[in-house]
């Protein structure tokens, strides 16, 4: 799955996010193609709080070990 995110609080402003089926992941500057859409979402991160309101799986609150502020768009692709 591939995760593009548009806003603040990510080293880069624009970044895609890969996921791979080992469970690893990688993260580049901009948007890596191709983009089959899957969903748009929006993720707010406030201390270790994150906000996640999904067109696909509706609203979900997840706790995080680390302190951010991040407020993001995203569009999950396949």
């Amino acid at each position: 799955m591939k995760y593009i995110d548009f806003g603040l609080g990510n080293t880069w402003l624009i970044r895609t996010e890969t996921e791979l089926e080992n469970g690893t992941e990688y993260k580049v500057k901009g948007i890596k193609r191709p983009i089959i859409f899957h969903s748009l979402y929006i993720r707010i991160w406030i201390g270790k709080t994150v906000l996640i309101a999904d067109l696909k799986e509706g609203f979900k609150r997840q706790k995080k070990k680390r302190t951010e502020f991040k407020l993001l768009l995203g569009i999950a692709s396949r």
